[in-house]
């Protein structure tokens, strides 16, 4: 039997994008997931949204046969609902808490997975025999129309490699749960909690595979501005020196090879 994969979608401010994100989710040519939906307190009509499919999807049948909706039903999809927003790493942990798949992926509402996107990445974290592996991916516009600016990464990533590039993307991401703990992964409540996981992840002794193909596009709209570029320097650089704990000589290399890649890869 196929083993069941965890999708987790933190959700806020996503009405443009949540029914999209849903039947992308749908169209995935392997079928064993569900799609856990946390709601972060949105203001917007994201979660009326999201209930709306649930209502429409298809009860499951008996045990162990697949829906008339082509691997969609009610049981299938879950929304838990917050009743304050805590951020994107609450939203992710309360996810992580109630995830129930052997594997776990993360997906940002706003990114598009290619439909056999879980189907290959499953393949290659099986023949790596790897707990933790990410993807490439390609930047987008904000309708999500590939640039053909591909993000390629390294074949493996240790925790001193991973310090000194960003390469890893949180819509690419998947985890072998038999093999990681829920406590290991759950996203510390920093700036830019997605990178300060993966390292926590690598710290621990793993090491993260890459499948070097495009499966994930990243919607970036119009608005890049340099403000949240400095921002994110600002992001990068606290890690090194709070999360990390690594002397100032050796955050400085750290930050100028990250600064140095991070510009080559937007170019």
């Amino acid at each position: 039997m196929e083993e069941m994969v965890s999708i987790i979608v933190p959700v806020y401010m996503a009405e443009a994008y949540i029914a999209e994100t849903i039947e992308m989710v749908r169209r995935q040519t392997y079928k064993n997931w569900e799609l856990i939906l946390v709601d972060d307190a949105s203001p917007d009509n994201s979660a009326e949204i999201i209930q709306g499919i649930i209502q429409k999807a298809a009860p499951q049948k008996l045990s162990g046969e697949k829906p008339e909706t082509d691997g969609f039903s009610k049981e299938s999809i879950h929304l838990i609902k917050k009743e304050k927003n805590e951020g994107a790493a609450r939203a992710r942990n309360t996810g992580i808490e109630h995830a129930k798949g052997r594997y776990i992926a993360f997906l940002d509402a706003d990114d598009v997975w290619k439909p056999d996107k879980l189907e290959k990445e499953l393949a290659f974290i099986k023949d790596r025999q790897a707990e933790f592996v990410f993807t490439a991916y390609e930047f987008g516009d904000e309708n999500a129309r590939g640039l053909g600016k591909i993000v390629h990464v390294p074949e493996r990533l240790t925790y001193r490699k991973a310090l000194s590039r960003t390469v890893i993307f949180t819509s690419t991401v998947m985890f072998d749960m038999s093999k990681l703990t829920k406590e290991l992964i759950r996203m510390p409540e920093v700036e830019s909690e997605d990178t300060a996981t993966w390292w926590k992840i690598l710290r621990a002794g793993y090491v993260a595979y890459g499948l070097n193909e495009a499966l994930v596009i990243y919607r970036r709209p119009k608005k890049s501005l340099s403000s949240n570029k400095f921002k994110a320097m600002k992001r990068i650089w606290n890690l090194y020196r709070k999360e990390e704990k690594l002397t100032v000589p050796v955050s400085a290399l750290c930050f100028c090879l990250w600064a140095m890649r991070a510009t080559l890869r937007r170019i």
